[in-house]
């Protein structure tokens, strides 16, 4: 039946009210995507609609900057000025060099390399023509772009090492990412695909990469579809790399370069109070900004070739016989062991008969009746051949660990040697042999198979010196955080023996082999050394020994020399060698002396701390040592930090 006329019409229920509802909050939000889309976002899809994107870039931070233990920077960032070229913009690039380089110096060469790497790039792609360019050249190429379409100038960063040589071994250098630095990392940090990126790639710049690296920044850029870039979008800077304090003094370290110029050389000294490495010296040097953007063919040629191996680091990575300075190891072995008293004597006539051989003493005529004091002062080897023949090879072994040779030290340098300190076993596993007197005789003089660098002669005399485990540091402190110092801990050794060897060493300087290159006062302990590199067979012994000075440079005995200072409160130790320098007491001691005083000192030593008959003589070494190298002052660009840590 259908309702009348009259009847009241159908109510509109609460479901078809939410349902209305609905249906106009969607044409709602319709309506509002559709503005948002055609107005507010009409620009972006416009440049999608254009094929165009965005892409995000990576910003290189800046590299923390590394400094000696009082401020003074030793690898810093400095501004590279440079030039690029965009081919499509040049139009002619060879015409546009050609112009360039009637402003500023650009060899054909440098020419020839440009075009030949915008031939291999997109022609939107920048390519840098020339850089380090002086501000002087910079002004001008600016000045000039009128005439040099296509040409741009930047401003970068690049790594500067201000002290060249005198660090290079310690600091290292960086150089741009190869394929074999990717090759090496299994999930390589993005900021190394960047073209030309530079990483450390020897030294502490190698070795703490990770701290000085930084975190990169990113640049969102908008790119067409054909890859030219748009504009830039917007930007977040990076983080730049952490700051390193080294524990070297570069005073100290600058004038141990100077006083071994013209030798192979290196020199170790260590603050015994702390293992503070506060010079770490590797004579001759090479400058390590020759390597920043690559070194080279004549330069790389020089110093490959050159005999006296600048390029190696002697300092840790040289492995030598240390002759008699490893003869307070020897004796403090037979003390402990109980096979040498202080008092007992041994009678040197020049040689020690094993069977039909004789193991001669360095004395032709020998020392008579000789104590643990004089076989030290007089370096008597004869004293050692029987001190070594009674203690044996484990024993002596054992000590030289314990006085931290014969053991690869914890820093973060490349290739650090560990020396060899060798025990019967060692021989029976890689000799295939039992160990025999003979061995133990040459042992008992550093000699034989027995091998170590002059960090771990350092480190032993700082050890002798103290009587505690002296541990040997080179970073003081990263992003201004101090690294701890490794607790002092007792070597266990009896203080009456450690007392009879220093007071051997005491008179080594003061009275014995190293008598000639004392302070004026007894202030020095020390041990003289010559390592022998080559065989003194019967017939040239019996024709007499031909002299270091008649033999070629290579086959020349080394020199070598330990000390610490001052003797009745130690701060300093050092090693001293020098390769292919002869005697001990006569070319390596004296540098040691040097070296010593000076960190003693604070500065160079004035010339009352030298004998009086020596001080004329000292005047006119100093008046010949080689200038510093000069290095002009590094501006740091704005925001760097100059750490005091």
């Amino acid at each position: 039946m259908k309702p009348g006329p009259n009847a009241p019409p159908p109510r509109i229920t609460r479901r078809g009210l939410m349902l209305l509802g609905i249906q106009l909050g969607v044409v709602g939000v319709l309506g509002w995507r559709m503005r948002d889309l055609q107005i507010e976002q009409n620009e972006h899809f416009a440049m999608l609609a254009d094929e165009n994107r965005i892409n995000l870039r990576l910003i290189p931070p800046a590299r923390g900057i590394i400094y000696d233990r009082n401020g003074a920077p030793l690898a810093v960032n400095r501004q590279n000025y440079r030039v690029t070229m965009v081919r499509e913009q040049a139009k002619d690039p060879a015409a546009v060099l050609a112009r360039l380089a009637e402003i500023i110096d650009l060899p054909p060469e440098a020419r020839e390399k440009a075009l030949r790497e915008m031939e291999g790039r997109s022609a939107f792609v920048p390519v840098v023509v020339a850089e380090h360019l002086v501000w002087d050249d910079l002004v001008r190429v600016s000045a000039n772009t009128p005439i040099l379409p296509g040409v741009l100038t930047e401003v970068g960063l690049s790594r500067y090492y201000p002290h060249g040589g005198d660090t290079g071994h310690i600091v290292g250098y960086v150089g741009p990412v190869s394929e074999s630095d990717l090759a090496k990392l299994e999930s390589p940090d993005p900021l190394l695909q960047i073209p030309r990126f530079q990483i450390g790639k020897t030294g502490i710049e190698q070795r703490m990469e990770a701290d000085l690296r930084g975190h990169a920044g990113t640049l969102k850029i908008e790119v067409s579809a054909a890859g030219r870039v748009m504009r830039e979008l917007g930007r977040v800077e990076g983080t730049a790399g952490g700051d390193l304090t080294l524990t070297l003094d570069e005073n100290l370290q600058t004038y141990a370069m100077r006083r071994m110029a013209g030798e192979s050389a290196a020199s170790v000294v260590i603050d015994v109070s702390n293992g503070d490495i506060v010079a770490l010296a590797s004579s001759p040097g090479f400058d390590p900004n020759l390597f920043v953007f690559g070194i080279g063919g004549r330069d790389w040629n020089a110093l490959l070739h050159d005999e006296y191996r600048p390029l190696a680091a002697k300092a840790v990575t040289g492995a030598y016989p240390p002759g008699s300075t490893f003869k307070p190891v020897v004796a403090l072995a037979g003390l402990t062991a109980g096979t040498l008293r202080p008092g007992d004597s041994v009678h040197c006539p020049g040689f020690t008969s094993l069977g039909n051989r004789r193991f001669h003493c360095w004395k032709h005529g020998g020392h008579g009746s000789v104590d643990l004091r004089k076989s030290l002062s007089q370096s008597c080897d004869c004293y050692y051949y029987e001190v070594a023949r009674r203690t044996g090879a484990d024993a002596i072994s054992e000590m030289a660990h314990r006085l931290g040779l014969g053991y690869r030290h914890d820093l973060p340098l490349p290739a650090v040697a560990e020396g060899l300190m060798p025990d019967s076993a060692w021989k029976k596993a890689n000799r295939g042999e039992s160990w025999t007197t003979g061995d133990s005789f040459n042992y008992g003089i550093g000699q034989g198979f027995t091998l170590a660098s002059p960090l771990q002669l350092a480190v032993m005399a700082s050890r002798v010196a103290t009587g505690v485990e002296v541990v040997p540091r080179i970073v003081k402190a990263v992003g201004g955080v101090e690294i701890p110092v490794a607790p002092r801990k007792s070597l266990g050794l009896d203080p009456a023996h450690l007392r009879a060897v220093q007071g051997g060493m005491f008179a080594v300087s003061n009275e014995g082999t190293a008598y000639r290159s004392r302070s004026a006062e007894p202030l020095m302990a020390g041990k003289t050394g010559t390592s022998q590199v080559r065989v003194i067979t019967a017939a040239e012994r019996a024709a007499g020994v031909t002299k270091n000075e008649q033999l070629p440079w290579g086959r020349r005995d080394h020199a070598l020399f330990i000390a610490y200072a001052p003797a009745d409160n130690p701060r300093y130790a050092i090693a001293q060698i020098v390769e292919h320098g002869g005697g001990g007491s006569a070319v390596a001691a004296p540098i040691a002396r040097d070296i010593l005083l000076y960190a003693v000192y604070g500065g160079l030593p004035p010339l009352s701390a030298y004998p009086p008959e020596q001080r004329g003589k000292i005047e006119d070494e100093r008046a010949r040592m080689p200038a510093a190298e000069a290095a002009p002052p590094v501006p740091l660009p704005p925001g760097q930090r100059r750490n005091r840590a």
